[in-house]
């Protein structure tokens, strides 16, 4: 097939676009949870557990890793968009984050994680008594990933601050910045929370279900659909922060071209608004 296509992206719109329309899918998805799954609308165990977002295996933990991995590709774009206008340092950052984002949501695909913190659980209760690695286990009241893992990710989040914070000085991105990290930090609080022990006196979940005389499943299945929640809108912020870095860097419009027959590779090519 031969002759020319094109596409226009209006980028001025698209940003805003993209995060109401993530929104949009997350309080569906939660609405989902709430009704069809908790509230026993579908007879079918097997399919309520399809909108059950507090398992991994749910559409919501799809939407997770489809929009963390869009996030991780739209980082890519500016990582090449930086190389190509010769920012060597710059381009290393976004293809630091880039990475960064495309190893999470493998993370959460494949609860790696979980795995990890798992493995340093093990690895602790064959420990001998005394022995450092068995005393941090021991001590640590919440899951053991957040021993483990949790370090890493504050500091690529801090190096993803430092970094963002340098290049994005219009007020909507920093609001956008602040308010996704509120959100990430709010489900890692609530996910540490959930990891305590039933007596232990930080236990706010606990305290919950005594206040409210709510079933054990209750509480943690809401907390649980709130952590979630609160991690989508985290992801689905940072994704409309990028794209609107990507526009900023490829003006209002994107115009991509494919030549057929032939012809000369495809190209992206920046264009300024109609007027």
């Amino acid at each position: 097939m031969h002759g020319n296509g094109h596409i226009r992206i209006d980028g001025a719109r698209l940003p805003l676009r993209l995060l109401l329309f993530c929104l949009l899918v997350e309080v569906a998805l939660v609405v989902a949870d709430a009704f069809l799954n908790y509230g026993g609308l579908l007879d079918s165990k097997p399919l309520r557990r399809v909108f059950n977002i507090a398992r991994e295996d749910g559409l919501a933990t799809w939407f997770m890793v489809l929009q963390t991995f869009v996030a991780g590709c739209v980082l890519a774009l500016l990582a090449l968009l930086a190389k190509a206008g010769g920012e060597a340092r710059q381009a290393l950052g976004w293809a630091f984050l880039s990475a960064f984002f495309i190893y999470m949501s493998a993370d959460d695909a494949a609860e790696i994680h979980e795995r990890l913190g798992s493995t340093f659980k093990g690895a602790a209760r064959r420990g001998e008594d005394g022995a450092t690695l068995t005393e941090l286990q021991a001590l640590f009241p919440s899951y053991d990933w957040q021993l483990v893992v949790l370090p890493v990710f504050v500091a690529c989040g801090v190096f993803m601050l430092w970094f963002l914070y340098r290049r994005m000085r219009e007020r909507t991105s920093l609001l956008m910045l602040v308010a996704a990290v509120g959100c990430m930090g709010s489900a890692v609080v609530i996910d540490f929370f959930e990891g305590l022990g039933d007596e232990h006196p930080w236990n706010v979940l606990e305290y919950l279900r005594a206040r409210f005389d709510a079933s054990d499943y209750t509480v943690s299945h809401f907390a649980r659909s709130l952590e979630e929640f609160l991690e989508m809108c985290g992801i689905s912020l940072l994704l409309a922060l990028f794209t609107r870095q990507l526009v900023a860097h490829s003006g209002t419009a994107l115009s991509v071209h494919f030549d057929g027959g032939g012809g000369a590779p495809p190209r992206a090519e920046p264009q300024s608004p109609k007027r």
